[in-house]
């Protein structure tokens, strides 16, 4: 044998031992992420897929059915918040009162699906949550997207949390009577109007947690000198990686983070690079995670994926895959203690300060 040959068989070793050291390490992230989500609470606090449920057969602008409850098993996914997301119309009496009936059925529908699904409960506090994840329960909790349907009137923050809603996004792309919002083009209220003072207070008063994804900085601002509790941005990106108006200014982050409130990371490709739909993966996700957690503390981050209403990137396509986020946040040096608070625990101590 020549030691040439005798090299190769060499080099041919240490490929076979580099390959298969590599797949032992990926197995082990695996099993790791797998043992994560075992253990730990985990909860995803924003999806659209409620209305995609009551409305199967309608059209939508967006990809659907990345959410279902087997899919969140697969997932290792324990609970998520499922808003009614209602579009802006016109803001005239009748039409306010229209968006409040379609929202109220809308809740009623979705409730009577979840109440008959086998092994899926309501949870309406932090007790629920931690008692259905040990008892192998899937917890959905109720949220609105878009404070227009609350309309003018205020007494429907009370109709809404009988019904069972824990959480409102106070606007969408276009201002309201609440507030003003980041992708309108023109200011309205400069921030949060008179109105939008007294929904704070009340939903303060009512236990129910304060949205402020889609809210204009200047709302955003305004929100937290009037709530008397933290408040969430329940699906947002980072604007200094993409700037995009959707997205969170430091000086927000750093002011949501000093009231104890949540960033929780959105999952839509258009919030996280610049990059084609297809070029853009879990990783992209995690920088956004990981600029948080730098820039505040890992004690107020987590993930709302906006699923089923944009949201999704290569290798976190649905809901069933939720654990390939917790693997690259592993290989990022993330440790146990630092993912139950990402994935949960951060949620849990945020409720227990809302009295819910």
């Amino acid at each position: 044998m020549t030691a040439n040959n005798i090299i190769q068989k060499i080099s041919v070793c240490f490929a076979i031992v580099a390959l298969s050291t590599s797949a032992l390490y990926s197995q082990s992230l695996e099993q790791k992420a797998a043992q994560i989500h075992k253990n730990f609470f985990t909860i995803d606090t924003h999806n659209d897929t409620a209305l995609h449920i009551n409305n199967p057969e309608a059209e939508y602008r967006v990809a659907k059915g990345q959410v279902t409850f087997p899919m969140m098993k697969e997932g290792g996914l324990d609970a998520a918040l499922f808003a009614i997301y209602i579009g802006q119309k016109e803001r005239d009496d009748q039409s306010l009162l229209m968006a409040t009936q379609y929202v109220s059925d809308n809740l009623s529908r979705f409730r009577k699906y979840v109440e008959d699904y086998k092994g899926v409960s309501i949870a309406y506090n932090s007790d629920d949550l931690l008692r259905n994840k040990k008892e192998g329960i899937t917890s959905v909790v109720f949220a609105i997207e878009n404070g227009y349907a609350i309309g003018k009137d205020i007494s429907n923050l009370e109709r809404f949390r009988d019904m069972g809603v824990r959480a409102i996004t106070l606007c969408h792309n276009l201002n309201n009577d609440i507030c003003d919002a980041s992708m309108d083009k023109v200011p309205e209220h400069n921030g949060l109007s008179p109105f939008g003072e007294l929904v704070v207070k009340e939903m303060n008063r009512l236990g129910i947690i304060i949205d402020v994804s889609h809210a204009s900085t200047e709302s955003v601002f305004d929100i937290l000198k009037v709530s008397s509790k933290p408040i969430m941005a329940s699906h947002s990106g980072v604007w200094a990686i993409k700037n995009h108006n959707r997205n969170l200014k430091d000086e927000e982050i750093k002011a949501i983070a000093k009231a104890g409130g949540l960033i929780q990371v959105a999952t839509g490709r258009f919030f996280l690079s610049e990059l084609p739909k297809e070029s853009v993966t879990v990783a992209h996700i995690a920088d956004h995670i990981d600029y948080v957690k730098n820039l505040v503390g890992i004690q107020h981050v987590g993930i709302g994926t906006d699923f089923d209403g944009g949201g999704g990137v290569v290798g976190m396509e649905n809901v069933s895959k939720m654990k390939n986020l917790t693997i690259e946040l592993l290989k990022r040096g993330y440790t146990p203690e630092e993912l139950e608070m990402f994935w949960g625990g951060n949620f849990i101590k945020f409720l227990k300060v809302q009295n819910l």
